[in-house]
This record gives C-alpha cells, structure tokens and sequence, in this order.
C-alpha cells in the first residue's frame, strides 16, 4: 500500500511539473503569435503606402473561410 501511495505521489508531481512547462510554452507560443499578428500588419500598411497598384488583393477583411 505504502509502495502504491508513493508511486502515485510520484506520478502527481511529474504531471504538475509537465503542466506548468506546456503552460509555459503556450504563453510564449501565445506571445509569439501576437508579435507575428502586429508584424504583419505593420507589413501590409506598409505595402499598401509605397505601392498601392501591387495590392488589390490585400484587404482588412478576414478570408471567407473564417
């Protein structure tokens, strides 16, 4: 019973351990894509401002598929 609990213990901890890691990286995944998001942006205000005629494709607006 003693071997039972302590195993249990042990498997507790390495998850608890291993969800704070993977919560760990989905916060700087999270970050990462917000950074990707303002970037681009930042990049399609800029192509739009130095050469309108090439852009007639790029829209605010979100696919249809969204």
């Amino acid at each position: 019973m003693q071997n039972e609990l302590v195993e249990l213990e042990t498997k507790l901890a390495f998850q608890e351990d291993m969800i704070q890691a993977l919560n760990h990286t989905v916060a700087e995944l999270q970050q990462e894509l917000l950074e990707l998001k303002r970037d681009m942006e930042e990049l399609q205000v800029q192509l739009r401002t130095t050469a309108p005629g090439l852009t007639p494709g790029i829209t605010d607006e979100p696919p249809p598929h969204y």
